[in-house]
């Protein structure tokens, strides 16, 4: 179990969903809670419902400037999670330039931006707690994602990099690869999605494994086994089941 009284997180994409679900059940351990987002009266609101110390830091993951800005108003913290993600639905015979390059600077580049302001202070400490949120979708391609999807494969590379690097270390290190969760962003989706969780199902598996010496966790865990199988079939099956 791990020790959160008095710890300092800081939650980059918290102002709602699952973001702000995980922020009340850190703030609730009696860690101090940072919640940063795009939106300063979302991310306000979302503070009141906090049950410790909290407080805001508006960011925008897509720009260099205000990452480090933010960084610095914020200061040393004990540990990151990195939860900011946008989503449009479209495949590559749809192409959205705008939309599909947005989901890669803010779900994937966004993240190492955010990284490379925080990782190094904890390195130079040997201590830290960096949480990535990927997805199940970052297992393998599926059509109709071809921001979202690709923009998570990376996320969960750059956590396994991470922790192949820092494992030995006083820095942990870990993914989350959630399913379908109810929010805006999955509102977007015109197909059933099983087993799909509301935000503060998901913010629980995802503090358990915070609270875990696991590096990754993928849920729900009879859904994830459907992506992770994936991995294993030959192209020419997989895109048979899988492809349009």
């Amino acid at each position: 179990m791990r020790d959160w009284q008095g710890k300092r997180y800081w939650l980059i994409g918290a102002s709602e969903g699952l973001g702000k679900a995980l922020a009340e059940i850190i703030s609730r351990q009696g860690a101090e809670v940072i919640l940063s987002a795009r939106s300063e009266d979302t991310l306000a609101e979302a503070v009141k419902d906090m049950h410790g110390k909290a407080s805001y830091q508006t960011i925008d993951i897509s720009d260099d400037d205000s990452v480090k800005a933010a960084a610095e108003a914020v200061g040393d913290v004990d540990g990151v999670v990195l939860l900011a993600g946008v989503y449009w639905p479209f495949g590559a015979d749809e192409w959205d330039a705008e939309k599909a390059t947005a989901m890669v600077d803010i779900n994937f580049t966004g993240f190492v931006r955010v990284l490379g302001q925080v990782v190094p202070a904890m390195v130079a400490k040997d201590d830290g707690h960096i949480v990535i949120t990927s997805s199940l979708t970052g297992f393998r391609g599926l059509p109709g994602s071809i921001g979202y999807t690709a923009s998570k494969a990376g996320t969960m590379s750059l956590a396994e990099c991470m922790y192949a690097d820092l494992r030995k270390t006083g820095v942990d290190v870990q993914v989350a690869n959630p399913g379908f969760i109810k929010t805006r962003l999955t509102d977007k989706n015109d197909f059933n999605m099983p087993f799909i969780m509301e935000p503060a199902q998901a913010g629980q598996v995802m503090f358990d494994h915070m609270n875990s010496g696991r590096f990754k966790r993928s849920f729900p865990t009879a859904f994830s086994l459907v992506f992770r199988a994936s991995q294993f079939l030959p192209d020419w099956l997989y895109y048979r089941i899988f492809g349009k």
